[in-house]
C-alpha cells in the first residue's frame, strides 16, 4: 500500500494552508442568501444554498481539476500538531449557529412566502449536512473537547446518534453486508436511504446499550450518549421555538431532514459496491484504501475538510484532514462529491457512470457488494450489472 509521494522538502509549507478557511463560507450560506435577496430584490435567492453546493461547486471542481499530491512524510507530525487547522473546524460552530438563529428571525418575521421560507430551509439544510461532516472530523479525535464539539455540531440536524454509529459501527463493518451505511451494487440511493437511516439508528442504539451494560449502567440514563445527543436537539429546537414562535418549527424540522439526507447521500457514494473479503476464520479482511471511493477534486476537498480522501480516513481514522493522503490503489470517483451527490439522486445515470468503474476496479462484478434480489424461484440472485 503505497501513497503518492510529494517531493521531499524540509521547508515544505502547505500550499492550501489559508484556503482551508474557504470551508467557513458554508455555514454563512443563509446570510449570503439574505444579502443576495437584499441586493437583487429576488426572493429566489433564498435557494442559494443548493445552487452553491450543487451548481457552483461542481463547476469550480471541473475548472480547477484535481490535486493528488501528499505532504512529505517528514512534515506529517508537525502538520498534525499545528493547531491552526483545528481552529478552522472549531470556527464552523459559532458561524453555524449564528446563521441558524438568523434564519429563525427571517422565518418568524412573516415576510417570506412559503416558497421563500422553504428555500431558506434548504439553504440551512446544506449547512446542517456539511456540519455533520465537521462533526465527523471532530468526533474521530482523542481530545475530549473535540468530541464534545462534535455532539454540539450534530444538534442542528437531530442526528446525534451518528457519533456512536459512525465511530463504533460503520468503521468496523464498512464495506460488508452488516453495515447499513455501505451501499450495494444495484441499490439506488432512494432504496438505500430508508435502509441507512433506520439501520444506523438501530445499530447505534444496540452499540450504546451494549456499552452501558458492560459498564453496569442502565440504557435509559444520563450516561446514554444517544439520549444526551438527542436532548441537545430538543433543547435547541425548544429554545428557538419559544424565542421566535411556533412558525419556525416546521422549517427547523425540514432543514434537519435535508441535512441528514445530504449526509446519507455522501454515505451512499463513499462505498458503493465495495466489499471486503471474508477470510477463512470468518472475519473480514482489514480495511484498506481499496474499500472506499476517493476523490482529489480540489474545491470540494477544501469545502469538506478533505472528506473526499476517504480511503486514507478509513485506513487511519485518527488522521487529521490536512494530512490525509491519496493512494493509487483507491478507486476514484469521476468528480467531486458536489457533482456525485446530484448524480446519485438519478439512479439510471449513477449506474451508467459507476457500475463500469466498479467492474474495472474488481475485474469481475461477482466480487462486488451486490444488492440481494429475489428471482422468480424465490432464491437470491444478483441484479443485472
Amino acid at each position: 500500500m503505497e501513497a503518492r509521494r510529494a517531493p521531499d522538502a524540509p521547508e515544505w509549507r502547505d500550499p492550501k494552508r489559508y484556503l482551508w478557511l474557504l470551508a467557513l463560507a458554508v455555514p454563512t450560506l443563509p446570510l449570503q442568501a439574505g444579502a443576495l435577496v437584499a441586493v437583487t430584490g429576488q426572493g429566489a435567492w433564498w435557494w442559494w444554498g443548493p445552487v452553491f453546493a450543487f451548481v457552483l461547486l461542481p463547476v469550480l471542481d471541473h475548472v480547477t481539476g484535481e490535486d493528488g499530491e501528499n505532504p512529505p512524510e517528514a512534515v506529517m507530525k508537525r502538520l498534525e500538531s499545528d493547531r491552526y487547522y483545528r481552529w478552522c473546524t472549531y470556527l464552523y460552530l459559532p458561524l453555524q449557529y449564528g446563521a441558524l438563529i438568523w434564519a429563525c428571525t427571517r422565518w418568524a418575521g412573516g415576510a417570506l412566502s412559503v416558497g421563500e421560507g422553504t428555500g431558506l430551509a434548504a439553504t440551512t439544510g446544506v449547512v446542517a449536512g456539511v456540519a455533520i461532516n465537521t462533526a465527523h472530523e471532530l468526533g474521530h479525535k482523542r481530545d475530549r473537547s473535540e468530541r464534545q464539539l462534535s455532539r454540539i455540531t450534530l444538534a442542528q440536524s437531530g442526528y446525534g446518534h451518528f457519533y456512536v454509529e459512525h465511530n463504533h459501527g460503520h468503521h468496523i463493518r464498512v464495506a460488508t453486508p452488516e453495515d447499513p451505511a455501505s451501499s450495494r451494487l444495484g441499490e439506488s440511493f432512494w432504496r438505500f436511504l430508508p435502509r441507512a437511516v433506520a439501520g444506523s439508528l438501530r445499530s447505534a442504539w444496540h452499540l450504546e446499550s451494549r456499552r452501558l451494560q458492560r459498564r453496569g449502567r442502565r440504557t435509559w440514563s444520563r450516561h446514554n450518549q444517544i439520549l444526551t445527543a438527542w436532548s441537545l436537539t430538543v433543547v435547541l429546537f425548544a429554545a428557538l421555538t419559544t424565542t421566535f414562535g411556533p412558525a419556525v418549527l416546521p422549517y427547523l424540522l425540514l432543514q434537519a431532514v435535508l441535512g441528514f439526507c445530504l449526509l446519507e447521500t455522501v454515505n451512499y457514494l463513499e462505498h458503493y459496491g465495495l466489499l471486503r473479503e471474508r477470510l477463512a476464520d470468518g472475519r473480514y479482511e482489514r480495511v484498506s484504501p481499496r474499500h472506499s471511493w476517493n476523490s482529489n477534486h480540489t474545491v470540494s476537498n477544501l469545502f469538506l475538510f478533505q472528506l473526499q480522501r476517504h480511503s486514507d480516513h478509513h485506513a487511519n481514522p485518527l488522521r487529521r484532514y490536512q494530512t490525509l493522503r491519496h493512494f493509487e490503489e483507491s478507486p476514484q470517483l469521476p468528480s467531486g462529491y458536489a457533482t456525485m451527490i446530484v448524480v446519485a439522486w438519478c439512479p439510471p445515470l449513477w449506474r451508467r457512470i459507476m457500475d463500469p468503474r466498479l467492474e474495472q476496479h474488481y475485474g469481475d462484478l461477482r466480487k462486488a457488494h451486490v444488492r440481494p434480489a429475489e428471482n422468480a424461484s424465490g432464491t437470491k440472485a444478483a441484479p443485472r450489472a
